[in-house]
C-alpha cells in the first residue's frame, strides 16, 4: 500500500505542476496531503477532574489510511507533562507502555513520578494511546471474557474447538470494526506518532517504549530515521519474530528459567520444601503437573489443572515469587490450606481499559488487531498449528504447545502493509533483564543485530519485565542516555542482586487472556 502512496503523491505532483494558477494553498495542500494534520493546534485541558492538574490532554485527529488522507479520519488522544525547567528544556518524550493494546495517556504522570528530575526537567513527557486503542477511536469486537482467553494448551480432543474459538474472534472482530482492522497497524502507528511530533512543533522526538513499545519505536526509526533523537528501548521485541514468532519465543525462553529455578530452589529446601537437588524439584513440579491434570487441585475455591500450572510461565523467571506459589500449591493439593494471591493465574491476561467508555474487549481486540495486520507469515492452514503444536511441546515442554496453537490472525484479513524489514542504523539504547518472561534476553539480542547503531545494556539476574525506573543498576546509564545524548562506547552489563526489591512497573502484558487479573509477576 506505501508503493500506492507514493504514485499517488508523484501523481498529484504532476497534476499540479500542469496547473500553475491554483491558489496557493491548494499547491500546497496537494503537494503535502499530510500538512492538514500536521498544522493542528491541539486544545489543551485537563483530562480529567480526578487527574493532577499538571496533566493536560488533547485530541488530534490523524487518516484511518496513509495512503487516503482525504479519506475516513479517526482520533488519536495525547497528554502532555511539561519540563518542569524552561531553562533547561530539550524537548519531548514520548512514552510508551507496551502491548499492543496499553493505554498510554495517563504515563506522564503515573511513569514520570519515577523518571529522575533531570529527565523531566529536560523534556516535556507526551502520553497517548494508540490508534484503536483506550480513547484513541478504540476497536471492539464483542468478545466475552472466555472469547478474550488465549491459554489454550494443545490437546488432540480439544483442538478442533480451538479452531472455531480461533475463527469466532476473526469474525467477531470483521463484522463489528471491517476494513478499519486493516489499519489498526504498527506502521500507521508510527506515522501517528510522527503527525504528534509535527503537532508539537518538533522537528526531532525522543522516545522511552517499553516491551511492545520497543518494536513500535524501532518501526518509527526505520520509517522516520532523521526525526528520530535520544530512544529508549525497554524489554525489546525482536523484529525479526513478529509476531507468531514473539509468542513462539516465550516457550523458548521459560526452559532456561524453569532449570534456574529449579536449582535456586533446591539451595532453599528447608523453606520450600520442594526437592534438595533441582532434578527433585523438577520431579516435584511435573508430578504436582499430573496429579492436577487427574483431579484439578482446589485452591480456595479455584480449581487449578495441571495444564493452568504450565501456563504459570512466568513464575519461574521470578525464582522466589515461583518457588512460593508452587509451595502452595503443593500444599493444596495436599489438602492444606493455601493462598490464592500467592499464585498469579497467568502472565497472559487482559489488558482492562482505565477509562470509562472504553469497551471491555479493547485490549484483546487492538492486540489482535495489531499482531494479525502486522505480519502476513501466519499460516493459514489449522493442520499446521497442530503439527507445531506437538512439535514444540517436546522441544518446550512447559508451554511449547501454549504458544505454537491455532490463533485468530491464521482467518484474519491481510493487513494494508507488509511487514515492517526493520534495519538501520539509527542510535538508541536497548535495556534489557536477564531474565524477562515476556521479551526474554534472546528476543533483544535479536533487536539488536536488527538495530545497528544500537548499544545494549544486559541486567545480569535481573528478574522481570520492564527495567528503567525500576530502581536497577541500569538506571544510571539510561538516564545518562536521555540527558546528554551520549551512548555508551560499547555493549555493557551490570548485575542487580537476585530477589532484591524493586518498583512494580506494572506495565501491560503483551498479550490477551481470559484469566483473572492477578498481580503480574515481576
Amino acid at each position: 500500500m506505501r508503493s500506492r502512496h507514493l504514485a499517488s503523491l508523484v501523481a498529484v505532483s504532476a497534476v499540479a505542476a500542469l496547473v500553475p494558477a491554483l491558489a496557493p494553498a491548494t499547491a500546497t495542500a496537494a503537494q503535502r496531503p499530510l500538512a492538514q494534520y500536521e498544522q493542528q493546534k491541539p486544545q489543551w485541558k485537563r483530562c480529567a477532574a480526578d487527574w493532577p492538574a499538571k496533566i493536560q490532554c488533547a485530541d488530534i485527529t490523524v487518516p484511518l489510511d496513509y495512503a487516503k488522507p482525504n479519506g475516513k479520519k479517526i482520533k488519536v488522544a495525547i497528554s502532555r507533562v511539561k519540563a518542569t525547567s524552561a531553562k533547561e528544556r530539550r524537548g519531548v518524550l514520548l512514552l510508551n507502555p507496551g502491548g499492543p493494546g496499553g493505554e498510554g495517556l495517563d504515563l506522564p504522570v503515573y511513569l514520570g513520578a519515577q523518571l529522575p528530575k533531570t529527565v523531566q526537567k529536560q523534556y516535556d513527557l507526551i502520553g497517548f494511546d494508540p490508534r484503536g486503542v483506550g480513547r484513541s477511536s478504540p476497536v471492539t469486537c464483542g468478545l466475552t471474557f472466555d472469547e478474550e482467553n488465549m491459554e489454550r494448551q494443545y490437546k488432540p480432543a480439544t483442538f478442533a474447538k480451538d479452531v472455531a474459538w480461533a475463527r469466532t474472534v476473526a469474525r467477531k472482530c470483521k463484522t463489528k470494526q471491517g476494513d478499519k482492522l486493516r489499519h489498526i497497524s504498527t506502521r500507521n502507528t508510527a506515522r501517528d506518532l510522527d503527525v504528534i511530533r509535527a503537532v508539537l512543533g518538533q522537528k526531532k522526538i525522543s522516545y522511552l517504549g517499553y516491551s511492545y513499545g520497543t518494536y513500535l519505536g524501532a518501526v518509527y526509526m526505520q520509517m522516520f530515521p532523521s526525526r528520530a533523537d535520544r530512544f529508549v528501548l525497554d524489554s525489546a521485541v525482536d523484529p525479526q519474530r513478529v509476531w507468531r514468532g514473539m509468542i513462539q519465543v516465550w516457550a523458548e525462553g521459560t526452559e532456561p528459567a524453569f532449570v534456574r529455578w529449579s536449582e535456586w530452589t533446591a539451595k532453599r529446601n528447608k523453606e520450600f520444601k520442594l526437592g534438595d537437588t533441582p532434578q527433585k524439584v523438577r520431579t516435584t513440579f511435573w508430578n504436582l503437573v499430573k496429579q492436577a491434570n487427574k483431579k484439578p487441585i482446589d485452591l480456595d475455591g479455584e480449581r487449578i489443572t495441571g495444564d493452568d500450572i504450565r501456563s504459570y510461565r512466568a513464575l519461574y523467571f521470578n525464582v522466589r515469587a515461583g518457588a512460593e506459589a508452587i509451595a502452595e500449591l503443593k500444599q493444596a493439593a495436599a489438602g492444606r490450606k493455601a493462598k490464592l494471591a500467592r499464585v498469579p493465574r497467568s502472565v497472559t491476561r487482559p489488558t482492562q481499559p482505565r477509562f470509562g467508555g472504553v469497551p471491555g474487549d479493547n485490549g484483546s481486540a487492538s492486540f489482535w488487531s495489531v499482531l494479525c495486520s502486522d505480519a502476513r507469515n501466519w499460516p493459514r492452514d489449522p493442520e499446521q498449528y497442530r503439527r507445531d503444536s506437538v512439535r514444540d511441546k517436546a522441544r518446550y515442554p512447559l508451554y511449547g504447545d501454549f504458544a505454537s496453537n491455532i490463533m485468530p490472525c491464521a482467518f484474519w484479513d491481510q493487513g494494508s502493509e507488509p511487514t515492517t524489514k526493520v534495519n538501520n542504523k539509527v542510535g538508541a539504547l536497548i535495556v534489557q533483564n536477564e531474565w524477562d518472561p515476556q521479551t526474554p534476553l534472546v528476543s533483544a539480542k535479536g533487536a539488536h543485530r536488527a538495530l545497528k547503531g544500537s548499544r545494549m545494556l544486559t541486567v545480569l539476574d535481573g528478574e522481570g519485565h520492564g527495567v528503567y525506573a525500576a530502581g536497577s543498576c541500569a538506571d544510571k546509564t539510561t538516564t545518562a542516555y536521555l540527558t546528554t545524548g551520549k551512548l555508551p562506547a560499547k555493549d555493557l552489563t551490570c548485575r542487580t542482586p537476585v530477589g532484591k526489591p524493586r518498583t512494580a512497573l506494572q506495565l501491560p502484558v503483551p498479550a490477551p487472556a481470559g484469566t483473572p487479573d492477578l498481580p503480574q509477576v515481576g
